[in-house]
């Protein structure tokens, strides 16, 4: 059967009792890019947030700031690390539910800090949102008063701002913005 005869459909969590999660159409999600079925984790990637704002899904972190799962995640999981005890915490919950299909060591697309050479693990973290209007216009008018070279890029700059739907101030590292 084809992944359009799930649409709309709904399966049990695999580690959370009783939650159930929905089937929902990504266009991110391929036959080439995997099975064509994927899990999404709105909280830990650009293109799963996409989809769950589209269906109003809620955004649940259940990863706390040093990568350790929180409470949410449920006691098995609790206070353990994601990338490795936490992940094999996980293939155990499935193989007792009777939920494990297939298991083979994958090398997974992480993103590695350029530092460390550690994976980093991508996960929603508290901002200070602001009136994107407010913002906008704030932008503009600071970029106007900054001298662009070439001075044909202020226009193509202006262009963006304006077009830009997600306004966010923070500071995520203490080092900066490499």
């Amino acid at each position: 059967f084809s992944g359009a005869d799930l649409a709309d459909g709904s399966c049990a969590h695999p580690t959370i009792p009783g939650k159930v999660s929905p089937l929902l159409p990504a266009n991110h999600v391929t036959m080439t890019k995997g099975t064509g079925l994927v899990h999404t984790a709105p909280a830990h990637g650009m293109e799963d947030y996409s989809v769950a704002s589209h269906h109003q899904l809620p955004t649940d972190c259940l990863v706390d700031e040093s990568g350790y799962f929180t409470e949410t995640a449920g006691p098995e999981l609790k206070n353990k690390y994601v990338l490795e005890e936490g992940n094999e915490a996980v293939i155990k919950m499935l193989q007792a539910a009777g939920s494990l299909l297939k298991e083979e060591k994958y090398v997974h697309s992480y993103p590695y800090d350029w530092r460390t050479k550690k994976p980093m693990i991508i996960r929603a973290s508290k901002q200070w949102f602001v009136n994107t209007a407010d913002v906008k216009a704030a932008a503009q008018d600071v970029l106007k008063k900054v001298k662009v070279i070439p001075t044909s890029a202020v226009n193509r700059m202006l262009e963006m701002l304006d077009r830009r739907t997600f306004w966010c101030i923070s500071r995520q590292r203490c080092w900066g913005v490499p």
